[in-house]
């Protein structure tokens, strides 16, 4: 008798164990998912920062060439004028 109770006992404390480990398998892969989604949240938030300084250089550089061309333009003219 007291052999089935341990034989019993052994089995429940070996189905607890395999639901545990089950529990915990789930619950890594839950982890594992939530930071496959920040890494992806993070990356496309770095690309939009990085999109979006770029965005801003080429306008600035655009608007130095625009002056520079202003510039050398007003010259050219004040050169034109001197000449006559």
């Amino acid at each position: 008798m007291r052999k089935i109770i341990l034989a019993a006992a052994a089995a429940g404390a070996a189905l607890t164990l395999v639901a545990c480990s089950e529990g915990t398998e789930e619950s890594a892969d839950a982890a594992a998912e939530g930071a496959m989604a920040d890494a992806e949240a993070n990356a496309d938030a770095a690309m939009d920062t990085a999109v979006d300084g770029v965005d801003a250089a080429v306008a600035d550089a655009e608007a130095s060439v625009d002056g520079a061309i202003e510039d050398l333009e007003a010259a050219a003219d004040e050169v034109e004028a001197a000449a006559e």
